[in-house]
């Protein structure tokens, strides 16, 4: 017979149970990123899924591998391919001491004021340390990055082919009532389009634009900037400008009067005004994310995730907030219960 009663036992479970969760998410920690990257596509893939898989009958193994290599496709190779052209033109700008050196000159002819050189080229050292370490290198971190794209689609797949027993478990082991579990589902769905897809489309308006004006007006490398843009502008109004006003100040510097002053009126009435037209109408299909909450995820991602926290950061804050009105909403209906059960206590009596 057992010297622990029927109580006892359960608390001691229950210890074991949280003891053993901690060192597992501890153990997991290196792949979290992954994980996250995983709940994020299976939220976009899901319809996609649900329509062909279940509505149209399609074999369910095959629409899961077909969803999976679109992702790969558009997504995965792009990004990392984009990555390696980022560092190697970091890379090859911080090399560049003689074209720092003429900048800064030309820099002190447009303003009057003395500019420490030692200065400045050491903050433009950092800068590129710091830039360089946010995107994931092919060379360097090939083992961390095949191990989470492994992980990632190892759990998509089975989430996928699985999606019902998947979100049965999920809705009988979350912490709420059944209909707050189906209203956080929802709205963690209408988040994450808000986030990913409409924040993104966003960015990759912003930087297509600056790209193309830069183009037009003859500025170097104008791919490369409307990449760096597209990545910046997941920061809302201040991600832009941090690129297009120091290339116009650069090209007045030069002389270049009208591709200066046609990047910086461009810029300010087109690409910046076309972050509030597109939330707007982002906001009327899927929801919108206040950029407060943006920016605050954001330098909350970056440090934990490198350059995927400018979606990931902004992403878990509001899963955070969302999580707080759950909860909210769950307390004041067990408090108005309480209050109705005191009531007819107090009747009966």
């Amino acid at each position: 017979m057992s010297v622990f009663s029927y109580k006892q036992r359960n608390n001691i479970n229950l210890v074991i149970i949280i003891a053993l969760g901690v060192l597992i998410a501890y153990s997991l920690q290196s792949i979290f990123s992954a994980i996250l990257s995983t709940l994020v596509l299976y939220t976009i893939m899901r319809p996609a899924y649900i329509h062909l898989a279940e509505n149209k009958g399609w074999n369910k193994r095959l629409v899961a591998i077909f969803l999976i290599t679109i992702s790969i496709i558009l997504i995965v190779l792009p990004f990392y391919a984009l990555s390696s052209m980022v560092i190697s033109k970091i890379s090859e700008l911080r090399s560049n001491e003689i074209f720092f050196k003429n900048l800064l000159v030309k820099l002190q002819h447009l303003i009057p004021i003395k500019i420490n050189q030692e200065l400045i080229q050491d903050g433009m050292n950092r800068l590129g340390n710091w830039a360089t370490q946010l995107f994931p290198s092919l060379i360097s971190s090939a083992v961390n990055i095949v191990l989470s794209l492994l992980v990632m689609y190892f759990l998509l797949y089975f989430m996928l082919i699985e999606r019902k027993k998947f979100e049965f478990s999920l809705i009988k082991y979350a912490p709420f009532r059944e209909q707050n579990a189906l209203r956080f589902g929802d709205e963690m769905r209408n988040t994450t389009y808000a986030n990913v897809l409409g924040q993104g489309l966003i960015c990759l308006v912003q930087g297509s634009l600056v790209g193309l004006s830069f183009y037009v007006l003859g500025y170097k490398d104008p791919i490369f900037w409307g990449v760096i843009t597209t990545f910046i502008s997941f920061v809302p109004v201040l991600g832009p400008p941090v690129i297009f006003v120091p290339a116009a100040i650069l090209q007045i510097a030069n002389g270049n009067n009208f591709a200066g002053w046609a990047m910086l009126i461009f810029g300010f009435v087109v690409i910046i005004n076309i972050d509030n037209v597109l939330r707007f109408m982002i906001a009327k299909k899927v929801g919108n994310i206040h950029p407060i909450i943006t920016v605050i995820g954001v330098i909350i991602g970056i440090p934990l995730f490198g350059i995927l926290g400018l979606v990931f950061g902004p992403l878990l804050l509001s899963y955070f907030i969302l999580l707080i009105k759950i909860y909210e909403t769950s307390t004041l209906a067990s408090e108005r219960l309480e209050r109705i059960k005191t009531n007819n206590e107090h009747n009966e009596l």
